[in-house]
């Protein structure tokens, strides 16, 4: 049974466009994902909002996962940014392929899929000090009205898609809980 940490955002202090924050949501999505993740059988293990990405980390690395999943959602100078950026690490291989899958997913539910891609970096901590492969999400820019009001009416459908990629990801059925 494969064993994923998810991390939801924990930054309450980065707002969404109309009320809200990221923490906020991002945790939403999380929620929304575990009867998708339990119905297909991947075990998990969840941040909580009143952590850190360093104590993420240090939790993650204290376990033994298939994956790292951190969920954010992004902010731009202006709010006219839009898109949606998977991060991974350059040598994890992976890391890679799930941002991979999870980009091809998001292309299908994200309103511009062009605008949906796979980023190398190492400056995100939850990509590179994470010891299971990592992958970082910004679902969309939470700063720009049309993303932040995307993902608040597609919570579930998000979920859905991550989850769908993470079976995609391990080579199991998807099961609809």
């Amino acid at each position: 049974m494969p064993s994923v940490y998810l991390s939801p955002s924990t930054q309450e202090f980065n707002p969404y466009v109309g009320g809200g924050n990221e923490e906020y949501y991002m945790n939403l999505i999380a929620d929304a994902m575990e009867p998708y993740l339990r119905a297909s059988g991947i075990r998990f293990t969840r941040n909580t909002p009143q952590m850190t990405a360093a104590s993420s980390i240090t939790d993650s690395n204290a376990g033994y996962y298939d994956l790292h999943l951190a969920l954010h959602s992004n902010a731009s100078s202006n709010g006219t940014v839009q898109g949606a950026d998977v991060y991974y690490y350059p040598t994890s291989k992976n890391g890679k392929r799930f941002a991979d899958i999870l980009v091809n997913n998001l292309k299908t539910i994200y309103p511009i899929p062009a605008k949906v891609r796979a980023l190398s970096t190492t400056s995100l901590g939850e990509v590179r000090r994470t010891r299971a492969p990592a992958v970082l999400v910004e679902y969309a820019y939470h700063d720009n009205p049309q993303d932040a009001d995307w993902i608040r009416n597609n919570i579930d459908l998000i979920a859905r898609s991550t989850v769908l990629s993470l079976c995609e990801y391990f080579g199991i059925p998807f099961v609809n809980p």
